[in-house]
Order: structure tokens, then sequence, then C-alpha cells
């Protein structure tokens, strides 16, 4: 007989959808009942319930199919149990922004979750009646309206296990296919001959994952980081360690090389099954609009997916973008549906950050409820988590987009513009304070205003905004209203819900702020400064996570913003390169310091250049801290320095397509096309290349070429890094200064200097990606030479040379010739 087990939400769920998509009745990004003040609702509920009212109630059952052939472990908590002499009764409390007293009746879903949790205490008290309650609340009014039912147990039994018999097939389905991929992970081998230093990484990671701990682990390039930590993870997962394992990428490159690991694996005898998932617009195949009067796959799609899938699952092992839509072509489903209901029955997922973190994006199929779920995180260039972490836990609002809010539903939605009005003057109400302190335009911030006039208006306009999509998605509904005020009032729904979903989260790790943007609009920022706290809530999830990247330095630095704790684990890989065959050379008499910016010094720059490249021919990088320094050293470059080279440029600019970014590549691969050029500024760009043939591309410091590119070999030889990375100093980042000053760590060095040299790491490590590899990295700033950036320079930078202008043609000269 197969076993398995699902909580009582998945299986409702997964059973009973039916209908259209339409992202008109989601919560605006949010889950409101996993929000901090839907929870505080839902303590509310059970504090004021009384002595008969058990809160949190686990329950359990397990259900044998009337074949014998598979037995079902249904699991669950219930909001609260009330035993009195009126019986026992379910309550199954939910919060919403939406006016409770229109309700005429309970969910079929909420009803449907409470119903299995009271035929559990039925089943196993033998209680011939149970009571259910639908409690809903509004989060604004703290309004309440009940839905009550009376169940004996045998309508219990029959709706229950009508809904267990028809997941009888996909049960089944499951249990083959973990046992299928069990056996097949005993004695798997590794795929490759173990690197230096490699099998004890291995064995570092699976250490993690048998504790449950954290591992953040700074692995140099080189090492096989990604099937150092995936293979570990699927020996694990064969040891009943892990049900599915999350490989979180921030780019579309290194989710390719998680999938090509994965193939290697299937190539040795693993059979299981993986996804890449696709953002939603990558993948669509309609207009972007997912409602069933805008998207003919949108329409009737829950009626038509569980088919779709269950053949689609029968008949594939690996889903990819191709695949998928292949499939929801043919079938008329959403691809980008199709793809998670997929993730369901898969064991990797292969996918962006914000399936797991970002609140609007997060998969609530995996995450949104309590259960102790094993799941694997696997973070990829964890680096990038830290900014793209900031931007998913922070929302603001703009006071001057009301008035437009206004304006546009002013004939056809007269009392909801009302409600935009009311945001408007609220917030002007706010710019009023702020301006009567005497602060102005760039320099105005307030911390901590007083944003419960705003936060109100918002709570009923919210309110508002859930009622009137419920009503538009009536088919019976008497007024049609133009696409233009549908799509401002949608797009407002779900920017005032991630915003009211952050002011909830707001704490000390947050900065409250009140400013003037570069256009004159004035706007309310709630600015996430340190998003350990809410990142570790989300690992919270998850049995154990493997943070990586070859620039995890400092180590403490991570930790403390990625939710590190302080018994989590760090590992520090040996790099497997020879550090003969880099050369590593600081320059002492150059900088990029603002105060330091004039003619002189960008000839200076651009004359190392010049004799750097010139001691031998090859594909060199250099990178600037910003497009307009790149210009003003390309420009003299190419006027004093290029007619004595004759080497050939690139230059990047500021706004590259997809298209663009990929001949700028080719030409480092030596697989240009005639007739690119135009993508660029470069100069007579050669068909054919010569063996003395010199290419060098002007980039930007944290931009899209220096990191997350593989240039092997002679693709490139050479780094030229100018400056120290450090951001522009700005009201944003003065804030983090103080919050983190103000916190006993270093606010300079965790707002400025840790992410500026993250990104000379980062363009450091262009060069040198195989053992075969030899290349130079240049450091032009003097500011290298201090002992604060040697302490974060990688162990193996400890070879570096100091040179100047006078003598780095012969230093860079004799690492060639040695």
């Amino acid at each position: 007989m197969y076993t398995t087990t699902i909580s009582v939400r998945k299986l409702i769920e997964f059973i009973l959808r039916s209908g259209d998509i339409d992202n008109r009745l989601s919560s605006g990004g949010a889950d409101v009942d996993s929000m901090q003040e839907g929870q505080r609702i839902h303590r509310m509920i059970q504090r004021r319930a009384g002595a008969d009212y058990t809160p949190e109630v686990s329950l359990a059952l397990t259900y044998t199919d009337p074949t014998e052939e598979c037995a079902i472990t249904v699991e669950g908590r219930a909001d609260g149990v009330i035993r009195n002499s009126s019986g026992v009764t379910v309550d199954e409390i939910k919060s919403t922004y939406a006016d409770v007293m229109a309700f005429k009746e309970a969910r079929l879903l909420h009803l449907a979750q409470a119903r299995f949790y009271a035929w559990i205490i039925a089943a196993k008290e033998n209680l011939p009646v149970v009571n259910v309650r639908i409690t809903y609340v509004n989060i604004a009014t703290e309004e309440t309206r009940y839905f009550n039912e009376t169940c004996m147990f045998e309508e219990l039994e029959e709706f229950t296990a009508s809904i267990l018999n028809e997941y009888v097939k996909w049960a089944v389905f499951d249990a083959k296919r973990v046992i299928t991929r069990t056996e097949s992970i005993k004695g798997l081998p590794f795929p490759f001959e173990y690197r230096e230093g490699q099998a004890e990484l291995v064995r570092q990671v699976y250490y993690t994952i048998y504790h449950g701990k954290k591992l953040f682990l700074e692995a140099p390039t080189g090492v096989g980081k990604t099937i150092s930590t995936v293979y570990p993870s699927i020996m694990a997962m064969g040891q009943g360690m892990a049900d599915k394992i999350f490989y979180l990428t921030a780019k579309t490159i290194t989710r390719t090389v998680a999938d090509e690991c994965m193939n290697t694996l299937f190539s040795v005898g693993l059979k299981a099954k993986s996804i890449i998932l696709t953002a939603k617009e990558k993948i669509c195949l309609s207009t972007g609009e997912c409602n069933p009067d805008a998207c003919p796959y949108a329409k009737g799609h829950f009626d038509r997916i569980n088919d779709v899938l269950f053949r689609m699952l029968n008949e594939n092992e690996r889903y990819t973008r191709e695949l998928i839509i292949d499939y929801a072509n043919r079938d008329m489903v959403c691809p980008f549906e199709l793809s998670l209901d997929l993730s369901l029955f898969c064991d990797v997922i292969i996918c962006d950050y914000n399936y797991a973190f970002d609140p609007r994006a997060r998969l609530k199929r995996y995450f949104a409820d309590e259960s102790d779920n094993k799941y694997l995180f696997l973070i990829d260039e964890a680096h990038n988590l830290v900014d793209r972490a900031r931007e998913m836990f922070s929302a603001s609002i703009i006071r001057e987009d009301y008035s437009a809010l206004k304006t546009i539903t002013a004939e056809e939605l007269p009392a909801m513009s009302k409600k935009f009005a009311r945001v408007y003057k609220a917030m002007t109400a706010l710019k009023m304070t702020c301006d009567s302190l005497g602060m102005h335009s760039d320099e105005l911030v307030l911390r901590n205003p007083e944003t419960d006039g705003v936060v109100k208006a918002l709570l009923t306009l919210y309110a508002d905004m859930e009622n009137f999509f419920k009503q538009e998605r009536r088919s019976d509904k008497k007024k049609v209203y133009s696409k233009e005020v549908v799509d401002v009032v949608l797009n407002a729904y779900f920017e005032i819900g991630h915003f009211l979903n952050m002011y909830e989260l707001v704490c000390e790790d947050y900065s409250v702020y009140a400013a003037y943007s570069e256009t004159g609009d004035f706007f309310l920022k709630l600015m996430c400064v340190n998003p350990g706290g809410n990142l570790k809530e989300c690992m919270d999830k998850a049995k154990a996570t493997v943070l990586f990247s070859a620039t995890l330095l400092p180590l403490q630095y991570h930790k403390n913003l990625l939710g590190g704790a302080v018994d989590d684990y760090e590992v520090y890989a040996k790099s497997i390169f020879d550090p003969d065959k880099r050369g590593l050379f600081i320059a002492g008499d150059v900088t990029s310091k603002y105060t330091r910016r004039s003619e002189d010094e960008y000839r200076k720059i651009a004359r190392y250049i010049h004799l750097i490249t010139a001691q031998k021919p090859g594909n060199y990088m250099v990178f600037f801290p910003s497009y307009k320094f790149a210009g003003m050293v390309y420009d003299i470059y190419e006027e004093e320095f290029r007619p004595l080279s004759g080497a050939e440029t690139l230059k990047q600019s500021m706004s590259m397509d997809e298209a663009e970014r990929e001949a700028f590549l080719a030409r480092f691969r030596g697989s240009a096309e005639t007739g690119a050029a135009s993508a660029f500024d470069m100069i007579d760009m050669p068909v054919e290349v010569e063996e003395t043939y010199t290419l060098i591309g002007f980039c930007v410091m944290g931009g899209i070429f220096s990191e997350g590119i593989d240039l092997k070999n002679d693709s490139l030889i050479g780094v030229i890094v100018v400056g120290t990375g450090i951001p522009q100093v700005c009201l944003e980042r003065e804030l983090m200064k103080e919050q983190f000053d103000e916190e006993g760590d270093s606010g300079y060095d965790y707002s400025y200097k840790y992410p500026g040299m993250n990104k000379v790491l980062q363009a450091a490590g262009r060069v040198i990606r195989t053992e075969a590899d030899e290349g130079v990295v240049a450091l032009l700033d003097e500011r290298f030479l201090q002992r604060g950036y040697r302490e974060m320079f990688p162990r193996e930078w400890s070879n570096y040379q100091t040179v100047h202008i006078g003598n780095v043609a012969e230093a860079v000269e004799q690492f060639w010739k040695n």
C-alpha cells in the first residue's frame, strides 16, 4: 500500500479548484491570513472567545481508499475548537480588508477546510455531530461576520471521502515517484573526479542539512560550487531528510548552470523531476492580464488544468519553458500556473529568489502554512540577495499618483474617487508637516513620521477596491467600466496591498521617511535597511539553507544581513587555481576619489590601461564606478592611446537590450557577426581576429558585464578595476549609515565600503574561470593598499604586487614572460 501525507489546505485547494484565473480577486500580493496584522486578528478572536475555546489545535487522520491501494494522511491546524453544552464547534478564522457584512455565504474552500477538521475530530472522538463556524473579520474595522453549519458525521465522511478519493490517483503517482527517486539515489556517484577540497565541501553541505542549519559558503570560482551543493542535497533527499530542493538564483544564466548540473546527475543514474520556473511576463501567451475578460487561457483554466497536469507528469521528467508552453498552448491553460502546479510534483525547483522571499511573489502553496516542511534552500550568488531583499521588503506611495487616480476614476467610480482624494489629502497633510520643519527638496527627510492618517485612508480605500473587484467579476453585474479605469485601479490595488503588508513589518530594521523625488513628487517610503529578520522568517520555512557565492566577504556582514544566526556555519572553500597564473597588481599612485577627479587623473588611468594591455594581445575588460567616469577615460584613451596601440574598443551603454548584450559578449568570444557594431560605441570591428588583436571593453562595476558571465580561456585575459566601487552618497545610503551606526555596526562599512568591495570582487572574478586560464587583475586605486581594504581581500589575493605608472608595464610584461 502506498502512503502519503498532505495538509488539509493544500488538498482542498488542489481538488476543489474550478473556473477562471482572476487576479482581480487576489489580495494585492499579500497573503492576508499570514500577514502580521492577519495573525493579530486571529489572536484577538481567540483571546475573546473565552475558556471554552482552544486555539491552534493540531489535527491529523489517515484515510485508506476503498481499493486499499493508498493511505492518505491529512493534517492541519484548526484556528480554534469550542467545547461547551452546545457540542463541539470547529472555528476557521479568515481576515480580510473586504466588507465582511456584505458577504452572503462562506467560501467553499474555507468551509471545506473546516469540514475536514470537523471530520477528523468526529472520527477520533466518535461524535455523531460536529458544528462548523467560519469567522470573517475585517482587518481595518474589526467587524466580524459568522457563518455556522451543523454537520452529521455521515455527511462529513461522505464529503471528505469524495475529495480524498479524487486525490488517490495523485497520491499513488507521487508515492511511486518518490520510491523511484529514492532507489536511484542509492549509490549515486559523484559525477566528476573530486577537485582538491571538493569532497570536504560536499561533506560540509551534507552536515549542514543533517543538523538543519544555515551554511554561509565563500566559494571561489572553479571549486564547483553548484554540483558541490546540489549533489549532497540530493543524497540527503535519498535519506529522507528533504522532500524538495529550491535552487534559488538572481539571474537567468545561473539557472541554466543549475539545470545543466541536474542533467549531469541524470546522466549518472538519478531519476527525479526538475523544473525551471520562468517569470510570468516571460512565459505569458496572452496580454499579461490574468483575468477571464482579457485572457482566453485564464478563462476556465481550473476546469482543465488537472487533466493537463496529470498527462504532462506522466509523459516527462524535466520541465523547461519550451515544453510548458507547448502543453499550455495545446490545452488552453495558463503556462505560468501550469508550471507552478508541476512544481508540486518536482524534486528540484530552479527559480528566482522572488519565489521564496518576495511577499508579492512567494509561492503560497509551499510557504503559507505552518507545516513542518522538509525543504532545502540552495541560494546561489547570495551576495545579490542583500539588495534584492531590501527591494522586496520595502514599499512607497507617491502623493501625486493619488491626485491622478482621483481624476481618472471620478466619472465612473465617484465613491472610490473620493477615497483616492482622502489618501491625497492625508499625504498633503504629511507634506505640510514636513515643509513646516524647514526641510526642502533633496535634503528633506522625516524619520518615523506620523503616518496614521495615510494608513487609515489606505485601509478604507483598499476595502472599497476589494469589494469593487468582487462585484466586477460577477456575471450579472449591471455596469461595464472602461479598461483604463479597471487597469489603473488594479495596479493601485496591488501597490496599496504591498504597502499595507510592509507597514505591518516595520520595526527597528526599517527607516520610515518622507521626501521629494527628483521630479518634485512627494512620497512616503518604508525602507527595509536590514532584511535579515525578514529573510530569516522565510528561511525558517526550510529545513536547511546553503548560501554560497564567490564574493561573500566579509562573512559576518553577509551573515547579519541575510538572516544568519550565531551558531550557523561558515566555510571558506579553498581556491583550486595556481596563484602564479594570475598577476595581481595594485596601483599606488592613482584613485577614483571624487576630490581627485580631474583631466590629469583621467589621463593617468587611460595611460595605465594602455600600458597594461600593451604587454600582451588579447581581450580585456575595464570596470569603472559610473558611466560618466568610463566615458571620460574612454574619450582620452581613444584620442591619445588607441592610435599607439591599435586596440579595438567597446563601451557599455546605459540601456542595452538582451541582443546588444549578447553581441557585446560575442566579440569577446570571437563570434561577432558583421554589422553588430551599431548596437554599441564600437570602432572598426574586424571580422577576422588576428593573432596580435587586442580588444578592450569599457564597462561599469555592478553592471551586466561585471558578474554572471563566463569568459573562459582566451576570451578574457585581463581585468582592470578603477576605484573601490563605493556607491554614491545619497539619502537612502545615509539613512542606512545612521541606522547601522545606532545598532553598533560600522555604518560607513555596511552602507558604502562592503557593497563597493563586493562589486570589485565580482568584476575581478571575470578573469581566471578555469584551471587552464592565465590572466592579470589590476586594481587602480591607492585605497586598496589601506589595511581596511586588504583585510577584505580573498585569501588567494595575498600575492599582490604594488606598482606605479613608471613600472607597471615592466611588472605586467614580466608576469607574462614567467
